[in-house]
């Protein structure tokens, strides 16, 4: 753009926040947004802060500032970092008690980055403090300050690098004490302002974060002893028991990090204990924010000792900090569920220890607070005895979430046992509908556990489930239904309950409100585990399916019910299979054949019923459950039913091309036929692939290369296809290359990548010899050599395997002088491509697919892997845009040493993650 003038920008910003013509207003916040990116917005954000026009420029301002530091630093030679520096301090000087809190922020946000990233800055926050700290009218700005530099450490913005990061963390270390001092005396001579000792408290929470103070230094500190000050009081603000919350979680955090115990540690234990009755207060007061910021503080607590809180314990006697469960459970009693809720991660935590541990003395020692745990959850899982109908809305959330807790911590107390607790429950006289409801949702919960042989409880529960009285609450009535549906195992062990508890299920499925979809669920998960018992009752399944579109079904409950019923079918002989399959799918077919046609009159004038995914979505969950068990040399039932209903599944292909989500739905479909049938399906090969050819040559779904790569994984074996298949793959190869040469393409389109990269790699398995000797390799691997960088999961690891299954052949075969050609052509650039996006554009946890390729190629030659990488890293930059040094010459020797001698993937991977920290 063209060099803008400080007037300019005003009239953008006034036009932005006062013009009322909306499409004024776009334009200058467009304009606006490419004058940040510009050069000149360095020098002209500086003017109008000079300027001082009016509150929203000087925001405008200051926000680009900050934009510029954290994203655009590198714009600015060394030569202009201090004139930078000097500048954002005459700014900060002016600051008054007026000035908008909005424009102090971005404008320390701006100096904290620039202070991290100016290497030649020694010791800015002591520079900080003796410039500022004498200045009343400083303060609230120069505690910003001190809050945003040790927040703004691990900014991903900055991209500091793991050298400079360490170098302004030790820096920080150095200085705390001045930092501790000085908000010390803040908080002594500060006046009454709740705002000031909200952001001191922040400001000390900040440092203590990341771990700059030495903790038995500030074990007497007076913000700690301030901290519980203020959580004992009941007259305390909110903020400021927020900030006061956090502060003491922070340190407890810091404990666990650092193993630190001592003098701190038993002040913090014994202080926070301390704190039961303020809880009482909160919760008799009816301050629901400062009862969670409590549960929050004892939760964490008991995170933090929890290491030892376990292995301390002996088999007489628990660890001390036992106890503090006792507060926890406490919290969990409360009256909200919000509450409770803060607690589920460490019940979680806590459960995983313990099942790792698997001794059973030790996991009876919280026995007793699982149980208590669980009937608190009992309660918090009671609807209003007024309540209509089911559970819905958060409170559904908030069971969901129970169901997995409960799961998680089931095995603590037993499952059978807590189930005969809860059926106690039910057999109390006069109990409540909600109180049965709730105890009936918790047994469902454990049901899946219980052992097939019992024999006391469970016969008992099936039985009063059988005989609820026509009037019993609906929720109760869905809960009952569940449970049979949980208890598939034992049902499957105790087959004389099968009939009746099908007779229920099936009366429930002519029900509406809800009953119908968990009778469906139930029936699905019968069908499932009783599969030999079930086969008997084949023509009632059969005649359900009939009448599915009569029930008051959810469409995924409706699918799984068809599921239940394939998993039937495939168990029956051959000759009974055929018609079985034939029939189920009719039901689907003849829908899509009229709506393919173009005729869907008769499809009960529902909209859903005119959607073909909702008959594809049922066709496909046929044919993916109905597996035969047929030799190889066999007929497979299913094959005349598949290739019988192509016709219909090629017009839907045909019909729908332009729509792309129904286009993944039908692909879907075909998939799974071929999958059940495999090689059987090659009657219709040809066809289909000429067909998904042509569709997507006009139109680039890439739902199609994917199967094109079921296609190359069935039939690339048999002899005949393999040619055919390469002709395919070389079709696909030009309309997905000009789309993925486009701007941005590989990043507006990374299915495509990931589905194009799966294709080819499923030839280098299936057909490696003919797949490498084609013309067609090359331009794949240039074309993956770009991928490389792409920061999309799934796309990336499709690329990643690529180049893997390239490179992984017996070293013995005939393909290892092909692939030694692929190596000597494409193996430099492919490092150095691996390697920039390791450091630049992939996240850490993408980076075990990179390091497979290395691992690849140094079974081939780990010399030439020695050269590769001396050269990849030799081309990195060696110091970041604040002058500081990213990488040292033993840092690049010892990585390359690390990534030639390392002796698994998970090593490479590490080397990798440890690299690329130095630049992020």
């Amino acid at each position: 753009m063209e060099p803008p003038t400080a007037e300019a920008v005003l009239q953008g910003v006034f036009t932005l926040y006062n013009d009322p013509n909306n499409v004024e207003k776009e334009k200058a916040s467009k304009w606006l947004e490419e004058f940040q990116k510009s050069i000149h917005s360095w020098k002209i954000a500086d003017e109008l802060l000079r300027q001082k026009h009016d509150l929203n420029s000087c925001t405008f301002a200051a926000q680009t500032m900050r934009n510029k530091i954290q994203n655009s630093f590198h714009e600015l030679p060394e030569t202009a970092h201090e004139s930078l520096r000097q500048s954002l301090l005459e700014h900060l000087s002016h600051i008054t008690i007026e000035t908008k809190s909005v424009i102090v922020t971005q404008l320390s946000l701006a100096l904290a980055d620039l202070a991290l990233l100016m290497s030649s800055w020694q010791k800015p926050v002591a520079t900080l403090l003796q410039r500022f700290s004498n200045n009343a009218n400083m303060m609230y700005a120069l505690i910003e300050l001190l809050t945003l530099i040790p927040e703004e450490v691990n900014s991903r913005h900055l991209r500091l690098g793991a050298n400079r990061r360490k170098e302004i963390l030790l820096d920080l270390e150095a200085d705390s004490t001045l930092v501790g001092e000085y908000l010390t005396l803040c908080l002594v001579n500060g006046n009454e302002s709740e705002l000031l000792r909200s952001k001191i408290l922040k400001c000390f929470t900040s440092w203590v974060q990341i771990n700059a103070f030495k903790l038995p230094e500030i074990s007497d500190s007076m913000i700690i002893v301030y901290s519980f000050q203020l959580l004992s009081s009941g007259t305390t603000s909110p903020d400021l028991h927020e900030a006061a919350t956090d502060c003491l979680c922070s340190l407890l955090h810091c404990m666990e990090l650092n193993n630190s115990r001592g003098g701190l540690d038993d002040k913090l234990f014994g202080g926070i204990m301390c704190l039961e009755e303020a809880y009482n207060m909160s919760v008799a007061q009816e301050d629901l924010d400062k009862s969670m910021n409590l549960c929050r503080l004892f939760t964490v607590l008991v995170e933090s000792n929890l290491t030892r809180m376990v292995a301390l314990s002996d088999d007489e006697t628990p660890h001390y900090s036992v106890k503090s469960l006792d507060l926890v459970l406490n919290c969990v009693g409360h009256y909200d569920y919000e509450v409770a809720e803060i607690t589920f991660n460490m019940w979680y935590r806590l459960s995983e220890d313990l099942y790792q541990r698997n001794n059973y003395q030790l996991t009876s020692h919280f026995k007793p607070y699982v149980e208590r745990l669980i009937a608190a959850l009992y309660k918090h899982s009671q609807l209003d005895p007024d309540h209509d109908g089911l559970v819905s809305g958060s409170f559904n959330d908030f069971r969901f979430k129970v169901s997995e807790i409960v799961k998680d911590v089931i095995f603590i107390v037993s499952s059978i046992s807590c189930f005969k607790q809860m059926f106690i429950i039910l057999q109390s006289p006069n109990v409540s509908w909600e109180s049965s409801e709730a105890a009936l949702f918790i047994m469902q919960n454990v049901a899946r556990n219980i052992l097939p042989e019992e024999s006391e409880v469970v016969p008992k529960v099936v039985e009063a489930i059988l005989n609820l009285p026509e009037n019993c609450h609906i929720a109760i009535r869905y809960t009952s239904i569940s449970i049979l549906g949980e208890l598939c195992d034992w049902i499957d062990s105790n087959p004389e309950t099968l009939q009746p508890v099908l007779n229920f299920l099936l009366f429930a499925l002519q029900q509406k409100n809800g009953l119908a979809t968990a009778a469906a669920n139930s029936l699905q998960s019968i069908c499932s585990s009783c599969k030999k018992h079930m086969l008997g009752h084949i023509s009632g399944l059969m005649e359900i399916a009939r009448c599915l579109d009569g029930f008051d079904i959810q469409t995924e409950s409706a699918i799984g019910l068809l599921k239940g019923i394939s998993i039937i079918i495939g168990r029956l002989p051959g000759p009974q299979l055929t018609p079985a399959m034939q029939e189920l799918c009719s039901f689907q077919v003849e829908a899509l054949s009229r709506l393919t046609n173009g005729d869907d009159d008769g499809l009960d004038g529902k909209k859903s019923r005119s959607d073909p995914a909702f008959w594809l979505d049922r066709l496909a969950s046929i044919y993916r459950h109905v597996s035969t068990s047929e030799r190889n040399n066999e007929v497979n039932p299913c094959a005349f039913v598949i290739i019988n209903n192509w016709n219909v599944l090629s017009r839907a292909l045909e019909r729908y091309k332009n729509d792309s989500k129904i286009m993944e739905r039908i692909v879907r479909c075909i998939r799974y036929a071929i999958r059940c049938i495999g090689k059987q399906a090659m009657p219709i090969l040809e066809p289909l692939v000429k067909q998904i050819i042509t569709i997507y040559s006009g139109h680039n779904h890439s739902c199609l290369l994917y199967l094109g790569s079921i296609l190359v994984d069935e039939f690339a074996y048999e002899d005949g296809c393999t040619q055919g298949l390469l002709n395919m793959l070389q079709a696909f190869i030009e309309p997905t290359f000009g789309v993925l040469q486009m701007e941005n393409g590989l990043k507006n389109h990374p299915d495509m990548v990931d589905d194009f990269f799966r294709l080819a790699t499923r030839f280098i398995q299936r057909a490696p010899l003919q797949f490498l000797q084609s013309p067609l390799v090359t331009p794949i691997i240039q074309c993956g050599l770009l991928a490389c960088t792409l920061d999309h999961r799934e796309a990336n690891i499709s690329v990643m395997r690529f180049f893997c299954s390239l490179l992984r052949h017996d070293r013995a075969n005939d393909l290892e002088p092909m692939v030694q050609s692929i190596l000597a052509s494409h193996g430099e650039a492919l490092i150095m491509n691996l390697l920039y996006a390791s450091v630049f554009c992939l996240h850490s946890n993408m980076l075990s697919d990179v390091a497979e390729v290395f691992v690849e190629i140094k079974q081939h030659s780990p010399l030439q892997l020695e050269e590769y990488v001396k050269k990849a890293v030799d081309s990195l930059p060696k110091k970041n845009s604040g002058g500081s040094v990213t990488v040292t010459h033993e840092q690049m020797v010892q990585f390359v040493s690390n990534v030639v001698n390392s002796q698994t993937p998970r090593a490479t991977t590490q080397a990798l993650q440890d690299f690329a920290r130095l630049y992020r």
